[in-house]
C-alpha cells in the first residue's frame, strides 16, 4: 500500500453537513484525462473492463485498467459528451493510466489530452447536493449522469456521484464556483471528515484498500466496474475465470473497532494474519470503523486481533449499518 497522512474526523459539524445537508470538498487533484476521435470507445473498450462502447452521451460509467493478469492498476471513472470522453483517476494511478492510454492507442483514431491542472473538481456531499445549485439543472438521478451547466457564470459539469453531485469546470474557476456553492448553502469541509463517509459506505480507494496485487473482484467493486459480457480487453481471462469458476481469496470487509489503529496495522485471526487495515475513521454515527481486504475466512461476525493485540475489530457487511 501507499503511505499516507493518516486524518481524523473530529469536526461535527462537518460531519453532520455531509450526511444531514450539504458539505464542499475541493478534489481538483484527482488525475483528469480525456479522449476524443471517432474511435475513441473502441480504444477504451479494448483496454478498460466496463462496456465503454454502450455508454450513451450524458452518462458513464466505472471502470478498472487492469494487467495481464488482471490486477488493478487504476480504477477510472469515465464519461461520455458529444466531443470527448472525460476520465478521473486517483492521482496516485494517473501515470500508469496516462502511459497505457499514450501506448495502446496506436493505431487508434483518438487523442489524449492532459487535464488535471487544467481541470478543477468540487463534490458536493450530502443529501442537500441538488438544492445547493441555486437553480442550475441536476444531473439524472443515475450514478454517473452528467449535465453541461453555468455556476457563478462559469460552465461546468455537473455529475451525479454515489453520495451527491461533483462539479467539473475550469481550474480558474474553482474560487468562483466554490464561492456560489458556499453562499447557497454548502459547507466546506476537510477530507477526513469526507473519508469517514466514504468509508461508512464501503467505497474502497486506489492506493489505500486497492493496490496492483488487487481483483475487482476481491475489492468488491467488479459489479460496477466489470462487463463480462462485451468484447476482449487486458486482463478479461483472469477476471472472467474467476467469476465463473472460482471465488475470491479476499473480501473488502468493514471493520468496527474497540479503539482507533492506525492504517497498515496487522489483522489476524487465531494468530494468523489475514489482512492488514486500510482506512480508519473515527466516524460521530459509528465509533472507530475501518475498510480492510481480509482473507476469505475472516468471514462477518468473526474478531481480530488488531497490531500487537491492544485492539480488536469485529467484521462486518458493508455498507456500515445505520447504528453504533
Amino acid at each position: 500500500m501507499y503511505a499516507r497522512k493518516v486524518a481524523v474526523a473530529t469536526d461535527y459539524p462537518q460531519y453532520r453537513a455531509a450526511t444531514e445537508a450539504v458539505a464542499l470538498l475541493d478534489r481538483s487533484g484527482r488525475g483528469k484525462l480525456a479522449l476524443s476521435g471517432t474511435e475513441s470507445a473502441a480504444f477504451l473498450d479494448s483496454l478498460l473492463s466496463n462496456d465503454i462502447a454502450a455508454v450513451p452521451i450524458g452518462g458513464g460509467v466505472d471502470a478498472a485498467l487492469l494487467t495481464h493478469r488482471g490486477r488493478m492498476l487504476a480504477e477510472v471513472r469515465v464519461l461520455r459528451s458529444e466531443e470527448e470522453f472525460e476520465l478521473d483517476t486517483e492521482r496516485v494511478s494517473l501515470q500508469a493510466l496516462f502511459d497505457s492510454l499514450n501506448t495502446y492507442r496506436i493505431g487508434y483514431r483518438a487523442e489524449l489530452h492532459k487535464r488535471t491542472l487544467e481541470r478543477g473538481l468540487l463534490s458536493l456531499i450530502g443529501p442537500g447536493a441538488d438544492a445547493a445549485l441555486a437553480g442550475s439543472q441536476p444531473p439524472g438521478p443515475d450514478e454517473h449522469d452528467h449535465v453541461a451547466a453555468a455556476l457563478a457564470g462559469r460552465a461546468a459539469r455537473l455529475i451525479r456521484t454515489d453520495l451527491g453531485i461533483d462539479v467539473l469546470c475550469a481550474g480558474e474557476d474553482v474560487d468562483a464556483i466554490s464561492a456560489a456553492l458556499a453562499s447557497a448553502g454548502a459547507v466546506a469541509i476537510d477530507e477526513a471528515t469526507a473519508e469517514a463517509v466514504r468509508i461508512e459506505h464501503g467505497r474502497p480507494r486506489f492506493g489505500i484498500e486497492i493496490d496492483e496485487g488487487t481483483m475487482p473482484q476481491e475489492a468488491g467493486i467488479h459489479g460496477r466496474t466489470v462487463s463480462y459480457t462485451k468484447g476482449c480487453y487486458v486482463g478479461q481471462e483472469t477476471v472472467a475465470r474467476l467469476y465463473w469458476k472460482g471465488r475470491p481469496n479476499r473480501h473488502l470487509r468493514g471493520l468496527r473497532l474497540s479503539e482507533a489503529v492506525a492504517p497498515g496495522a496487522t489483522l489476524l485471526l487465531a494468530d494468523r494474519e489475514v489482512g492488514t487495515v486500510g482506512s480508519f475513521a473515527p466516524s460521530p454515527r459509528l465509533g472507530p470503523i475501518a475498510l480492510a481486504l481480509l482473507r476469505r475466512e475472516a468471514e462477518p461476525g468473526a474478531v481480530l486481533s488488531v497490531g500487537d493485540g491492544a485492539a480488536s475489530a469485529i467484521v462486518v457487511e458493508l455498507p456500515f449499518g445505520p447504528s453504533a
